[in-house]
């Protein structure tokens, strides 16, 4: 078994953000480095995306990592794991919250594994509420989002269809009264059609990492 953590909700390394949302994870199995206080931001999208966004992805989530945010998303294929890898070439720190264990075997999906070896070997961690040896369900994928939300003082959706868990994980943020952002797109394109959607419905119109340093008053 790897090296596996579990932090119980009193225990002072529990993340404070996350501990203050309305339904936080009573335990949270651990492996790599976990703290309690510390500037995180999540950046989500589409696993079958576009060139564009991972330009976008990458540039965005590699900008706010130097400028000191820790980037958060679930470690799937696509957009999330761009954004970890922009993270971990800058050698910064990125969290990976998962829908399964955190060990080798449960982990989905398998070909990011290296990715999520690179992660905590660049003194992130891969956080999850479901013990090793769980696998991944349709309700726990959608539900860990509630997770990459509340640790995050706000969610970056870079491309995402209509009906998508990017859309879920955005819905979290906005119980959790967490900043939405959101990149725009080609009408033509459905990627775009979730993120359009959010940025008519209030989310902020996102082109670059100063549109987020500006609104979370970092710049």
């Amino acid at each position: 078994m790897e090296d596996v953590k579990i932090v119980d909700i009193r225990s002072k390394s529990y993340p404070s953000l996350l501990k203050n949302i309305t339904n936080p994870p009573k335990v949270l199995y651990v492996r790599g480095e976990i703290y309690p206080e510390e500037n995180c931001f999540a950046v989500v999208g589409s696993r079958e995306c576009s060139f564009y966004g991972k330009q976008v992805a990458n540039e965005i989530s590699g900008d706010l990592s130097e400028s000191g945010l820790i980037i958060v998303s679930g470690l799937a294929s696509g957009i999330d794991a761009v954004a970890h890898r922009a993270a971990v070439k800058n050698k910064k720190r990125t969290i990976g919250v998962l829908g399964t264990g955190v060990d080798d075997e449960s982990f989905y999906p398998k070909e990011n594994l290296s990715l999520a070896r690179e992660v905590i070997g660049n003194n992130g961690c891969l956080i999850s509420e479901y013990p090793p040896g769980t696998r991944g369900s349709k309700f726990s994928f959608p539900q860990r989002n509630r997770i990459i939300t509340g640790l995050s003082l706000g969610i970056l959706v870079v491309e995402a269809k209509e009906k998508s868990g990017s859309l879920i994980a955005a819905q979290w943020a906005k119980k959790q009264e967490r900043k939405i952002f959101s990149v725009p797109g080609s009408v033509y394109f459905p990627n775009s059609k979730g993120t359009n959607f959010l940025i008519k419905n209030g989310a902020i119109l996102t082109e670059n990492a100063k549109d987020i340093l500006k609104e979370l008053k970092m710049v």
